[in-house]
């Protein structure tokens, strides 16, 4: 397996326990890179920085599954994945009390206007006024995008005292005394604070732009710890200079860094009041132990007995393992008749079924089939030669 990125150092010792041989890098990967180190690889663990493409994906044949190491798979082709007959598993929780803390911490940051003053103290001036500092409690807070993070920032939010207003394209239950508004505008025009938290769809690409910051309220602030590509920065940087925006805090960009040290160019430097962190909504100990922990369980899970419970891009399927029994794992076109088919090759070869389980999801169709130990590699290539394969495995039970 080839863990990129300085993943936490639990992924790789729960994967050695496995018997994988790991090789780890601490940073992200180009194409090029990526392409001449997959040989050989069952296993490729990836954070946000490194892009799988279906170029990778072709020159990779011995790749059996992906595992994204944070929330978002945008960086990863899923259709080609799919095509290719790779698992893809990510951690959509994991870190979701990280981000939320840290945009807790910069609503109040600023609010308190904590950017400026704390530039002034280093630069030896002391400003003891209190214009323009003002407390979250009883303001009006917008989330954009009521999912695992939006949700849990309007708990918080409230117990700090904040209204909370959402909006989600998709149909979702208020929690606590939250309110709900039918469009993006309602929305904007309501609260004090906006803050994003949609996904990585290439639909969000461009989202919030010009338009959007001018229907938002005067002297408003303005958050983003989702996805760079889907704030238009320049609009963000007139806002804030022409002062309708008062402050904003912005944890992603469009084009980020591929490592340590490397110069970050962006138009929103030098702002003010302007929070610029590089990536870090995730990045706490905790979560990334967390998501270490669980991305790398998944995968083991996956190559041990064929579940794909949580994957992004397969059918989800868990079945309990038979003791002394082999597992036919194979992925498939979605059309009529698979598994009768399956299970007609079986019959013909005297093969017994002692467990069968078939799900499908969308184009794809996944099922797992528990059989005795008496088949021989005729079986196998039957059913590896049936036109609507994309990958068999075979597994042994323990």
């Amino acid at each position: 397996m080839l863990l990129a990125e300085n993943i936490h150092p639990d992924a790789s010792a729960r994967l050695a326990k496995e018997a994988y041989e790991v090789r780890t890098l601490p940073r992200a990967l180009g194409e090029d890179e990526l392409i001449d180190a997959l040989p050989g690889m069952s296993l490729l663990g990836i954070r946000s920085g490194t892009h799988v493409t279906e170029r990778v994906l072709d020159a990779a044949p011995d790749l059996v599954a992906i595992g994204a190491f944070c929330i978002g798979v945008n960086q990863i082709d899923l259709a080609a994945a799919s095509r290719h007959g790779v698992a893809v598993f990510n951690a959509p929780f994991s870190n979701t009390r990280s981000v939320v803390e840290l945009a807790l911490a910069e609503i109040i940051a600023m609010a308190r206007r904590l950017p400026e003053k704390n530039a002034q103290m280093h630069g030896g001036t002391w400003d003891k006024s209190a214009t323009g500092s003002h407390e979250v409690r009883g303001r009006k807070l917008g989330i954009v995008g009521y999912g695992n993070i939006g949700t849990q920032l309007s708990v918080l939010a409230e117990s700090m005292g904040m209204s909370v207003y959402f909006y989600d394209i998709a149909d979702k239950l208020a929690i606590g005394n939250a309110r709900r508004c039918s469009t993006l505008t309602e929305l904007l025009e309501s609260v004090e604070t906006v803050t994003l938290h949609v996904d990585g769809r290439d639909g969000n690409r461009g989202f919030f732009g010009e338009a959007e910051f001018a229907a938002m309220r005067p002297r408003s602030l303005f958050l983003n710890l989702s996805r760079g590509f889907v704030v238009d920065h320049a609009a963000l940087r007139r806002a804030v200079l022409s002062g309708h925006v008062a402050g904003a805090a912005v944890d992603v960009f469009p084009d980020e860094p591929k490592e340590r040290g490397e110069e970050f160019v962006s138009e929103l430097r030098g702002l003010p009041n302007v929070i610029l962190t590089p990536h870090i909504g995730g990045s706490t100990e905790e979560a990334q132990q967390d998501i270490g922990d669980f991305v790398a369980g998944k995968l083991a899970d996956y190559m041990a007995s064929g579940s794909t419970s949580l994957s992004v891009n397969l059918p989800g399927i868990t079945l309990p393992t038979v003791s002394g029994t082999h597992r036919l794992v194979h992925l498939h076109q979605n059309v009529p008749g698979v598994l009768a088919s399956i299970n007609r090759v079986l019959a013909e070869h005297g093969v017994n079924v002692e467990g069968q389980l078939l799900r499908t999801r969308d184009e794809y169709g996944y099922v797992l089939t528990d059989i005795s130990c008496q088949y021989g590699d005729d079986v196998l290539a039957e059913l590896r030669a049936m036109p609507v394969t994309i990958r068999l495995r075979t597994l042994r039970s323990p």
